[in-house]
């Protein structure tokens, strides 16, 4: 199963390697184990000046500071103010406070709780600027100017071309739609193959899962983004279901355009702003999980992103038609570009054909605008979608 890992870096100004420092071999103290605790802060190189979280505190010399014994390791040790000095350094009772009360805090409002079957979800509803501070914060690098976090998911046993190839396409997308000044708005990321069946992806930061948010909160997704934004006639929540709108369409257009499946809870994520984001593009064109090819649903839309629209007869369920319109028209001004990525990859002459023929070039506007009100209808009221979601429930326990 992938996984979320979190990578501090230091960024340098120059751009040659910088080797590590070796260090001769330290002779064992008596009585103590041959081996010797060390840090990776030896491997900084020593012209790198040593920061001070503190101001009142001397730079000094960045000497050995992590290979003390256990015994002998003080405040001082520990602190990551003290690394160039190995003079004792005390905490005033103001410091033992406020780390104190950061340790104590309470979590956020609609924070998740730990749920021993899916502990993700708990690190990632806590937001990245929350997430950055707190482990700048207790690393003992944080204080240097280069300190950076990385966030990346690691995947294995999934061929990620498929998934390099869509997120190719949805950025070719999303510029059709800026050119023509479209709001249809995608969230592609970035992938990066490392054998044929593993890979980085990078994660979508400050989101989560519908079905973490269901599973969690056990609300509808109207009820959680009024929740998270405010009544329905507040400036927060409105401005978070015109994101959801937006963003819905764009999907549902690149769902069906892509033929995009394997549209369950866990493979679609709703940010702290209101947009919704699909992931997981193993399955597009022709493919199908288990070739089965079970969703015949032009694109997932279920009653409940209708009734964060406010329903079918409500104004922003016609503006989400009406964006599903204009993107189309929009993506076959630039289809050439689009279906050529797909050529590239040799996908094979029925899947490009049936690509190209999704764009319908050669209908008139009026056609195209029944076409969508035909689309939306169908996956509105597709069995398929429903019978998945359900097969999902009973084999993974995805909500």
């Amino acid at each position: 199963a992938p996984y979320i890992m979190y990578v501090e870096v230091l960024e340098t100004d120059g751009h040659e390697p910088l080797p590590p420092r070796l260090l001769p071999p330290a002779p064992p103290a008596p009585h103590s184990p041959p081996i010797r605790h060390t840090k990776s802060e030896e491997n900084l190189v020593p012209e790198w000046p040593a920061l001070s979280l503190y101001s009142g505190l001397d730079d000094g010399d960045a000497g050995d500071c992590w290979s003390h014994d256990d015994e002998e390791l003080t405040v001082s040790a520990l602190s990551t103010s003290s690394c160039g000095s190995r003079e004792s350094v005390a905490v005033g009772a103001g410091e033992v406070r406020r780390r104190l009360a950061d340790a104590t805090a309470a979590p956020p409002p609609n924070a998740f709780r730990h749920d021993p079957a899916d502990p993700s979800a708990t690190a990632l509803k806590e937001s990245w600027e929350s997430k950055y501070a707190r482990m700048r914060s207790s690393s003992p690098y944080g204080a240097l100017s280069g300190w950076r976090l990385l966030g990346c998911i690691v995947k294995v046993g999934d061929d990620l071309r498929q998934e390099m190839l869509a997120a190719q396409l949805l950025r070719r997308l999303q510029a059709a739609w800026v050119a023509e000044r479209v709001p249809l708005k995608l969230r592609p990321y970035e992938i990066l193959c490392l054998d044929k069946e593993c890979g980085l992806i990078q994660p979508v930061l400050n989101s989560v899962s519908l079905h973490q948010i269901k599973k969690q909160s056990g609300k509808s997704l109207r009820a959680w983004l009024e929740l998270e934004h405010g009544p329905p006639n507040s400036e927060g929540f409105l401005r978070a279901q015109n994101n959801f709108v937006e963003s819905a369409a764009a999907y549902a257009l690149t769902s069906y355009l892509l033929q995009l499946k394997d549209r369950h809870n866990g493979n679609i994520l709703l940010d702290s702003a209101g947009h919704i984001i699909h992931i997981d593009f193993g399955f597009i064109f022709s493919i199908s999980p288990k070739n089965l090819g079970f969703e015949s649903s032009p694109f997932k839309l279920t009653q409940e992103f209708v009734d964060v629209m406010d329903g079918e007869n409500s104004d922003m369920f016609q503006y989400f038609k009406i964006l599903i319109l204009r993107g189309l028209i929009a993506a076959r001004k630039h289809c050439d570009q689009i279906i050529h990525v797909v050529e590239l990859m040799r996908m094979g002459d029925s899947a490009v054909s049936s690509f190209r023929a999704r764009f319908h070039v050669g209908r008139t506007e009026p056609a195209l605008a029944a076409l969508v009100e035909r689309l939306v209808r169908d996956a509105l009221h597709s069995l398929s979608t429903r019978l998945y979601d359900n097969y999902q429930y009973y084999t993974n326990g995805i909500l």
